[in-house]
């Protein structure tokens, strides 16, 4: 039997707390790297899944993922790429295999989509438009023409025609808009200029109940595109008209408030029409709770509102209002 000599011992001794120094340093090293993977997974935008093979158990999960815990039963690992709804949502998933692990990402794409589907419908409304407008021209003057030689007594049911033929153009031209988007040509002109276009689509527009308007009385400067803003005013009051038109009452009020704040037109209109169900959807295009809407009118409203450096947006309050914002 060999005797170890004070000198091995020594070595022996150093090279155990070698080892052991080696081992915790490779021990720091690991847990850094697993901690800079966590944080890595945790920094990505999308819901990310790292699973074990063997019984499906989660291996790692960012908190993207932890808040959709529910679409990881739904996941299904395939070599390509794919879409997925759930609960009203779209998503892009992307699944790969590594060793012993399965990994899933999910990618939120519901704008996205939303975004192509109202590309679509814009370029389908547009091409029904344009092909709308020529008849539609063509009844609206034979009907200027006819209301000229009939007898006094079937003038009424030409204005009907008329009334009718006026709000499909207006939904023609909000349609061209929407698909070709907005922009404004501004120039100075006078509300009192305004004032009587808005009187002309009130009067054309028409309506069946005893409906007072109260308007701006003294007159005031804007800078703006006057034929854009024509038609973020009257969408709004066409707005406050159905809405009264909706009501069980037989008379209603329309009131349109000025307020010159800084450099800022501030107006508030306020209708004592029906109370607007779903808030949410208000300015979501091609989407309408009116009979007669387009789902375009409160869209086009703040994109024009936009376009003049301002914004439309509901009023908060028991009062039903809406807020328009124009740059002065």
């Amino acid at each position: 039997m060999s005797i170890i000599t004070p000198e091995e011992l020594n070595l022996l001794i150093e090279q155990t707390y070698k080892v052991e120094k080696e081992f915790n340093e490779l021990k720091a090293s690991y847990a850094h790297l697993q901690d800079t993977v966590e944080k890595v997974v945790e920094f990505l935008p999308n819901a990310v899944w790292i699973l074990n093979s063997d019984d499906d158990t989660v291996f790692l999960q960012n908190s993207h993922a932890r808040a959709l815990w529910k679409l990881l039963k739904h996941l299904e690992y395939k070599e390509e790429d794919y879409e997925l709804t759930f609960e009203q949502q779209s998503y892009l998933i992307k699944s790969s295999t590594y060793q012993d692990k399965i990994m899933f990402s999910a990618t939120d794409i519901t704008e996205q989509k939303r975004k192509e589907n109202l590309a679509t419908m814009g370029q389908m409304a547009a091409h029904l438009s344009h092909e709308i407008r020529n008849p539609i021209g063509a009844i609206s003057l034979m009907s200027s023409t006819l209301k000229k030689r009939v007898i006094p007594e079937n003038i009424p049911i030409v204005e009907e025609i008329q009334k009718s033929v006026y709000r499909i153009e207006r939904i023609i031209k909000a349609t061209l808009m929407f698909s070709k988007g907005v922009k404004a040509d501004k120039k100075e002109f006078l509300w009192s200029d305004l004032q009587e276009a808005l009187d002309m689509s009130i009067e054309y527009y028409g309506y069946s109940k005893e409906i007072t308007f109260h308007f701006p009385k003294d007159d005031f400067m804007i800078y703006g595109d006057k034929d854009l803003l024509e038609m973020l005013f009257s969408n709004m009051i066409i707005n406050a008209i159905d809405a009264i038109e909706a009501d069980d009452e037989d008379d209603g009020i329309i009131e349109l408030i000025h307020k010159q704040e800084q450099k800022e037109h501030l107006f508030l209109i306020y209708d004592s029409g029906v109370a607007i169900e779903n808030k949410e959807a208000l300015f979501a295009a091609f989407k309408s709770t009116k009979v007669k809407g387009n789902g375009l009118g409160l869209v086009l409203s703040r994109q024009i509102a936009q376009a003049h450096n301002g914004d439309v947006c509901l009023c908060e309050g028991e009062k039903k209002c809406f807020r328009i914002l124009l740059e002065q």
